[in-house]
């Protein structure tokens, strides 16, 4: 398999299913109506204004915001891109839209912010990269795959296997610990990152509760 395989923003449906995975879970892009199953929590970012319908209760999404959908879920409208991560079960949750740039700081001058966190040490997260111009990336890897979305800017993936240019609305995934880096000219780029696990997050022995509960 290739360090990154990009998909175009005129395909559809499901894109990649990873449910083989040492995190099961599935990658998919809608455009129009989209029905998710009660097997997953599915880490929704919108493109364009939508209805989504879950927990029995509806909910109106603008482009740029995102969504943490747990359980049976329908999108009806507008577009956007899904991870289900098969088997977890996460919390609702609603948020956005999403700020131009990060407020941590992450390699090479880069800054990121966690969209959805982790509930618990371990579970899945979704993230928003900022790669500022004139961005050459250390070559890194990642111990588990990365669904993306760029958001804003252009620049390019560069792999041992290629030079993958980067644009707006192009979808993607990042294999686990395929080597990667991306670069930028003259704009910033922002990108839309899922990671289907963490090790961040609070522990039933470490949390902002029970630190600070004096007995």
């Amino acid at each position: 398999m290739k360090g990154f395989l990009p998909f175009s923003n005129d395909c559809d449906g499901l894109l990649l299913d990873l449910s083989n995975d040492a995190f099961p879970s599935r990658f998919l892009r809608w455009s129009g109506s989209l029905d998710l199953p009660g097997d997953s929590t599915h880490m929704v970012y919108v493109e364009k204004e939508t209805v989504v319908t879950c927990g029995g209760r509806e909910h109106r999404a603008a482009g740029g915001m995102y969504l943490s959908l747990p359980g049976e879920a329908r999108i009806e409208g507008g577009a956007g891109i899904v991870t289900s991560r098969i088997g977890y079960k996460g919390v609702f949750m609603l948020g956005g839209p999403v700020e131009e740039t990060g407020r941590l700081r992450y390699i090479d001058g880069c800054t990121d912010s966690l969209l959805i966190p982790p509930v618990i040490l371990g579970d899945p997260c979704l993230n928003l990269l900022h790669i500022p111009p004139g961005t050459q990336q250390t070559r890194h890897t990642h111990s588990s795959f990365r669904t993306g979305l760029i958001l804003s800017g252009s620049g390019e993936c560069v792999t041992p296997d290629g030079r993958y240019p980067l644009e707006p609305g192009l979808a993607f995934v990042i294999p686990a610990d395929s080597a990667h880096s991306f670069h930028t000219s003259d704009e910033a780029l922002r990108v839309i990152a899922f990671h289907p696990d963490s090790d961040y997050g609070p522990t039933h022995e470490t949390h902002p509760m029970i630190n600070r509960t004096i007995l």
